[in-house]
């Protein structure tokens, strides 16, 4: 059962392959190939969970917008079930976790090139987490999740559309500076770091604000 549950445990066996074989080719192959085995059982032992991703993202494609959304849809739904070890104790993903799937995948779409879009997708996030909440169902994979979605979004919302330099600079240090650090660090100390809990008003959060509402103000 701990081989179902214990997602931080084996994140940080994967990584001290990396770090203990210096990066070697031989240690990068090792890390792969483990960690492709690893996910696929995950995957074999969560059918639900697997239908759930599979039937989400194969909606998105059917409303993707051009050969550039497909591309993105396909990559989320390969990062999803890479990943469904994450669900822990889960078998099937909870109604936040699909809402936090559909916020990532909002680039893909017509809806991320409309005005609404930012505040869509604020909104969206501020219900995924009062529904993990709620229903008791926070999950790792809600969790990292919900950090690649918003990371995901805003970076490809303000590169697109946000003609402010500073607002486009402080994005990326909100959104994927942060992405970019936790994964360096995991790499470089073979572990994955604890990551800061934010308060209740955090500064990407606000951010998030602003850039909603600057979209929504520009035609």
């Amino acid at each position: 059962m701990s081989d179902l549950t214990d997602s931080r445990a084996a994140t940080d066996a994967l990584l001290g392959v990396l770090s203990q074989g210096r990066f070697k080719p031989s240690a990068v192959g090792r890390f792969l190939g483990m960690a492709a085995h690893r996910s696929l059982r995950q995957a074999a032992y969560r059918p639900r969970a697997l239908i759930q991703v599979t039937v989400v993202h194969a909606l998105l494609l059917a409303v993707s917008r051009d050969r550039a959304g497909r591309r993105w849809v396909t990559a989320a739904w390969c990062l999803a079930v890479l990943h469904l070890g994450l669900l822990e104790h889960r078998d099937r993903l909870s109604s936040a976790d699909v809402l936090t799937l559909l916020r990532g995948n909002l680039p893909a779409t017509a809806l991320g090139s409309c005005r609404w879009s930012g505040v869509l997708a604020l909104s969206s996030d501020l219900a995924d987490g009062r529904l993990a909440r709620r229903q008791g169902t926070c999950t790792p994979f809600g969790d990292y999740a919900d950090s690649l979605a918003d990371a995901a979004f805003w970076t490809w919302l303000v590169l697109r559309y946000e003609p402010s330099r500073t607002v486009r600079t402080a994005a990326l240090a909100a959104w994927a500076a942060p992405v970019t650090a936790v994964t360096a660090v995991a790499l470089r100390h073979g572990a994955m770091p604890e990551r800061p809990r934010p308060a209740l008003l955090r500064p990407a959060a606000a951010l998030q604000a602003v850039v909603a509402a600057r979209r929504l103000a520009r035609r």
